[in-house]
């Protein structure tokens, strides 16, 4: 038996029930679909929200939308998100052979030791990962968009954009292989607030034009590096979609800011 990681935010961030969940997720982007333009390519990577699918779930759809457009492509998914409650230096791997949610296993990509060598920054922290929603949450849409990916899942810590950049260099792969940056925006801003602030930062985000502070997005760290990497690769950044909270199903004193945000390699310059 494979050495699992077994979901920790099922019943809380979404459902817990097979049925459920492959239901929920299903809804999500088939509404998704509807409203993407069909003209819109695959992106090469992606910036979507992480937030329980009540509050997020319709944005993130809308990058999950597109990669359903692959699904007989994909075969690699790397996927990056900050940590929320184990501090780590470096990006995080999970000492694990699999994650678990309840559609099933998603096989993790295998990482050799050359690699590790050219790559320090890259630790093992199964602690780190063990309570992580933020790459947890993604795992579903993951499952039922496409074929049975694996999934390279990096916890993102203290570390500069350049080491993230570094390591998406390394597994930038072809066709094949999609990159999924895991990030909310503002948090706990009165609704108008928020919707400036974020606007503001999206429009960053959109130009390229790196670094973003902590307080902008929770996962700046994982968006800075993608940030550097879209430059060394001629990506194109594209606004798939942007709310908050106070949208979908929270209160408006105090919001969270999302977005779908699309970089794509058919748009170069």
């Amino acid at each position: 038996m494979p050495d699992v990681r077994p979901a920790a935010v099922a019943g809380m961030f979404y459902p817990h029930e097979r049925s459920d969940l492959e239901h929920s997720v299903r809804a999500l982007v088939d509404d998704a679909a509807r409203r993407i333009d069909p003209h819109v390519p695959v992106p090469k990577a992606l910036v979507l929200p992480h937030a329980g699918y009540v509050y997020s779930g319709s944005t993130a759809a809308l990058g999950y939308a597109l990669l359903a457009r692959a699904r007989d492509r994909v075969r690699r998914v790397v996927l990056l998100g900050p940590t929320h409650r184990v501090a780590v230096d470096g990006l995080a791997l999970p000492e694990s052979e699999a994650f678990s949610t309840p559609l099933g296993l998603v096989p993790v990509e295998p990482v050799d030791a050359e690699t590790r060598a050219a790559l320090p920054q890259l630790v093992d922290s199964a602690v780190t990962h063990a309570a992580e929603h933020s790459l947890e949450v993604h795992l579903p849409f993951l499952q039922v968009v496409l074929d049975g990916p694996t999934v390279l899942p990096l916890a993102v810590g203290r570390t500069h954009p350049d080491q993230v950049a570094d390591v998406l260099d390394t597994f930038w792969g072809g066709t094949e292989t999609v990159v999924v940056v895991s990030s909310d925006l503002s948090h706990y801003l009165p609704y108008d607030v928020a919707a400036r602030i974020d606007r503001a930062t999206v429009e960053q985000i959109l130009q390229l034009d790196g670094p973003l502070e902590p307080e902008q997005a929770c996962g700046a760290a994982p968006v800075n590096g993608l940030l550097v990497a879209a430059l060394r690769h001629g990506l194109l950044p594209r606004l798939l979609g942007m709310c908050s909270s106070g949208d979908t199903a929270g209160d408006r004193r105090r919001v969270v800011g999302y977005a779908a945000i699309g970089f794509d390699e058919s748009a170069r310059a």
